[in-house]
């Protein structure tokens, strides 16, 4: 075999061997490539879900209202002003509002006070009827009234207390099922669900 014959032989192995090599590094970067355009994708396609997740999460909490005011006054001249930390305007019915930390006050027309705090209320933002619940404390002159509920309504012009009520002056303690308080009379009445059951009536010496 000639030298001619095997230099030709070596560069022809040569040139395969380059071949065989540069093909082999070039389907590994194709497919290292694939894999990166992939994750791209991915990650852009789990960002855009991301994203639409937190529109709907916007468009959730659009209906959330910080800061709550609202003010009015009946016929009697009674004026009612409502505060609150927080209103969630209700989706099935966009009259009423859900509120949290709720401050009230009702200023009579003969200038007496009523006061109401609650951990939370159902306003009615049309006819302005409240449903307070959860802590609810009404103070009015020397009087104090604790209870869980509480339903007031400028229409019926009354206070109506109910669920576990305390009613506290300077002379006594007076535990019962119900306190119905007129706005225009001032009457206010005292009354057990049950006719058997008495108002239960403690001194305070």
């Amino acid at each position: 075999m000639s030298k001619k014959l095997i230099v030709s032989i070596l560069i022809i192995s040569s040139i395969v061997l380059i071949l065989l090599i540069f093909n082999f590094f070039n389907k590994k970067i194709d497919k290292n490539f694939n894999k990166n355009v992939e994750k791209i994708e991915n990650n852009k396609n789990n960002k855009n879900n991301k994203n639409k997740d937190n529109d709907e999460e916007k468009k959730f909490n659009s209906n959330l209202i910080k800061n709550v005011e609202y003010s009015t006054e009946d016929l009697n001249g009674n004026k009612y002003k409502l505060s609150a930390e927080e209103g969630e305007i209700d989706i099935k019915d966009n009259s009423i509002i859900f509120l949290k930390n709720v401050n009230a006050i009702i200023l009579m027309s003969d200038k007496s006070e009523i006061v109401i705090l609650s951990d939370y209320a159902k306003y009615n933002i049309i006819n302005f009827d409240t449903i307070f619940s959860k802590n609810v404390q009404i103070n009015y002159q020397e009087n104090n009234i604790s209870s869980h509920y509480l339903d007031f309504s400028i229409e019926r012009n009354s206070l109506i207390i109910t669920k576990n009520v305390i009613y506290r002056d300077e002379t006594k303690i007076l535990k019962t099922d119900v306190i119905e308080m007129n706005l225009k009379s001032k009457d206010t009445k005292f009354y057990m669900h049950n006719q058997n059951d008495k108002v239960s009536i403690k001194e305070i010496k």
